[in-house]
């Protein structure tokens, strides 16, 4: 899946490059792949995209909503455009050609989603598309500190850490394990810390760490780890991540440790993150 930094650098590109060409030929589902997701019948999304036109793109969800008029594309898998003369990817579950005979293929990296419905048909709305559309990401103004609170007061805390508080559950919008390593470095909490030790101060830093930090990561058009819609990296440079394990801790020079938990991996620097 894409996290909410990269879906704001995607939405900004697709409008700029994508805006007004018009879609001749869709695919979905060339490699099949056990965790894709797509709505109705995949071999009909070349019939409801066809000689539509794209109109808009903006984050909805942490994933990206593409418009073609009256057709929504609901995408949280990463997004590649393709030139005429560019080779396409082997493997892809979504491709979409335009009449100038460029394209964009998506490809799922562990699971993702490939919506494409109506608005107009109400039966073919997926449920989650609705429920999503009212939670604000934490590039939004409405995530201030006091919906900060609202979230925490939802959970049992006795018994989440704070990896699985950020990252589980969507209770915050497009954020999942890539993004939070550094979010929870740069507020000084171990990933394995239970909520409910963690101080006033600690939960005030790790709201301040939550805003800074995705800004930080779409500012400079996301992360080094993900790549955007023309396949470069982004230009934030992760401290924790997987270019990074077993090399020194920028402030403290301690080596930055690796170990799954959650059925993931998490990155820590055992001085700066004490459990």
């Amino acid at each position: 899946m894409i996290e909410v930094p990269e879906s704001y650098v995607l939405v900004k590109q697709i409008n700029q490059v994508l805006k007004g060409k018009v879609i001749k030929h869709a695919e979905a589902n060339h490699s099949p792949h056990a965790f894709a997701w797509y709505t109705g019948n995949i071999d009909e999304y070349q019939e409801k995209l066809f000689g539509k036109t794209i109109t808009s793109a903006d984050v909805h969800g942490g994933t990206v909503r593409i418009r073609a008029e009256d057709v929504v594309m609901i995408i949280s898998t990463p997004i590649r455009f393709h030139r005429e003369s560019e080779k396409l990817p082997q493997k892809h579950q979504l491709y979409i050609q335009f009449e100038d005979s460029t394209s964009i293929t998506c490809a799922v990296q562990m699971w993702g989603c490939m919506f494409c419905f109506n608005e107009n048909d109400p039966e073919g709305i997926p449920q989650n598309y609705v429920i999503n559309n009212n939670n604000p990401s934490p590039l939004e103004d409405m995530f201030d500190e006091e919906y900060f609170k609202t979230l925490l007061k939802k959970e049992k805390l006795s018994s989440l850490s704070a990896k699985a508080f950020l990252t589980t559950e969507q209770r915050i919008t497009g954020l999942a394990n890539g993004s939070a390593q550094d979010i929870l470095w740069n507020a000084k909490i171990h990933p394995k810390r239970k909520m409910s030790t963690l101080s006033e101060d600690e939960l005030k830093e790790m709201y301040k760490s939550l805003k800074s930090v995705v800004t930080d990561m779409m500012v400079q058009g996301g992360r080094d780890t993900e790549r955007d819609l023309f396949g470069n990296p982004g230009g934030y440079k992760t401290v924790l991540s997987k270019k990074t394990v077993g090399k020194p801790c920028p402030i403290c020079n301690t080596i930055i440790r690796k170990e799954a938990y959650l059925g993931g991996s998490i990155y820590y620097c055992p001085s700066c993150q004490k459990l």
